[in-house]
């Protein structure tokens, strides 16, 4: 697809032409004005459509009517979930060019109507063996150049990462996740399970034990002349969850494909970061690994040595997230960046508090919080803050070890965060679990079902905006 912007919308020979309504007001085309407004008395309710033959009176064969609600209402979130539906609605016609003539909104919609229209486009049938060229190919739109490049690279971005996080694990493994860091023409270093050993990462080894795929701990890394920030972007990198020894029922196993969702978003940020040329070292972590029942597979009761030697006792194998983030985050700590930023599929508990709307978020540092929730409701990414208090570590207490991987089933997306926050030293921090965001089981606003490439738009932004 390409996004073209051009001065003269109407003037383009296309398909169909997009116009938007909101209630209560006009289109900008008296055709429609006249058929769908007054003789069929259509309102524009939000997300509401009207189609309407030219008859080969205009360039354009059709009016496609997007429903933009009440104005007083209208946002740059709305507009791209209305972008998106008029895209979707175009492809079913199978029309190959369409252009948008936008009226009335009082904001740049250049960034945001180019989110709508990738994230629209999108569509994983890698292993179709029929595959339906239902794409729109060309979209025109009266719009800032500079606004719709930069969103055309976060789309990018986007499409990467949900394209690896719906690959089957016996494609997204620990070595093809290393072999794509790889990729992006970054200082990179990958370590195997020999060097991970000599760095004393006890935790993070114990989880991939009982896999026949090597661990393989990843480290990326963006820099420039005189960095005005140094930032650590750490995501989950389990290729497959299987719960381990405590392992999971067949209805729960079936989507764990995902569960390297969070590693997916930083491979997607770290492939587009040069593009951009941000003044901020980036550095992209990720400690890769299946937890799997093979015959060496760690234990309930057995007692782990994380890599700042904090002692850790397994309460439940299927809470290894944490063990595997917890000598990520001891490493990134130890790289003297000024902020460190994780982002995993961590806990069902989150999943159950917020649902698949909204991501949690806790850190040491309310600052960066409130900054990354303020990034992420502009570009249409919901994080609502959980408590972090020292309360919540009672359930991790140990008779035998520094703690337990895990405790009381209450309050658990905040007590995962506890322990996290025990392999963070002298450096902000932040924690994103995005347990019920990073894959849908069914459409959900402008997704369609499967990976949703969660924290890419907001973590890409936080980091331009520095």
């Amino acid at each position: 697809m390409e996004i073209k912007v051009v001065e003269n919308v109407k003037s383009i020979e296309s398909d169909i032409l997009v116009v938007n309504l909101f209630e209560g007001e006009r289109t900008s085309s008296d055709l429609a004005n006249e058929y769908a407004v007054e003789q069929d008395n259509f309102k524009g309710k939000f997300g509401e459509t009207y189609l309407l033959p030219t008859y080969g009176k205009e360039p354009f064969r059709k009016i496609l009517i997007i429903g933009f609600g009440k104005k007083e209402e209208f946002c740059p979130n709305k507009l791209r979930e209305a972008i998106a539906k008029a895209i979707k609605k175009c492809a079913q016609m199978e029309a190959k060019k369409v252009a948008f003539a936008l009226d009335g909104i009082d904001f740049d919609y250049s960034e945001q109507f180019t989110m709508g229209v990738y994230i629209a486009d999108y569509k994983f049938d890698k292993y179709k063996s029929e595959k339906k060229d239902k794409h729109v190919k060309e979209v025109f739109v009266k719009a800032s150049e500079e606004g719709v490049r930069k969103a055309e690279k976060i789309a990018a971005a986007m499409n990467f990462t949900r394209n690896l996080a719906n690959e089957p694990a016996q494609f997204a493994t620990p070595t093809e996740l290393a072999n794509i860091a790889q990729d992006f023409g970054l200082e990179t270093k990958i370590y195997d399970r020999e060097e991970c050993e000599k760095m004393g990462m006890g935790a993070f080894l114990a989880v991939g034990r009982g896999s026949s795929e090597e661990p393989k701990f990843i480290h990326m890394k963006y820099t420039c002349p005189n960095p005005k920030k140094r930032i650590a972007i750490i995501g989950k990198g389990i290729c497959f969850d299987s719960g381990g020894l405590d392992i999971k029922p067949a209805s729960s196993m079936l989507t764990m494909k995902d569960d390297m969702s969070g590693a997916a978003c930083v491979l997607g940020i770290m492939s587009i970061i040069k593009e951009f040329n941000p003044q901020v070292e980036v550095h992209g972590i990720i400690a890769a690994c299946e937890n799997m029942p093979g015959c060496s597979a760690y234990k309930p009761g057995d007692i782990l040595t994380a890599k700042n030697g904090k002692t850790i006792e397994v309460d439940n194998t299927d809470a290894e997230g944490r063990l595997t983030l917890a000598d990520a985050l001891c490493y990134a700590c130890e790289l003297g960046v000024d902020e460190v930023i994780d982002i995993a599929t961590l806990t069902g508990a989150c999943m159950v508090a917020l649902g698949t709307h909204a991501s949690g978020i806790l850190g040491n540092n309310q600052e960066l919080v409130d900054n990354l929730i303020e990034t992420g409701k502009k570009n249409g990414e919901k994080f609502w803050q959980l408590p972090l208090w020292d309360e919540y570590f009672d359930s991790l207490k140990s008779e035998i070890a520094d703690m337990k991987n895990t405790g009381s089933r209450w309050g658990g997306a905040s007590a995962a965060g506890v322990f996290l926050q025990k392999f963070v030293k002298d450096v902000k921090w932040a924690h994103i679990d995005v347990a019920g965001t990073a894959f849908l089981d069914k459409p959900q606003k402008e997704f369609i079902a499967g990976s949703t490439g969660a924290g890419v738009r907001t973590l890409l932004n936080y980091i331009l905006a520095q």
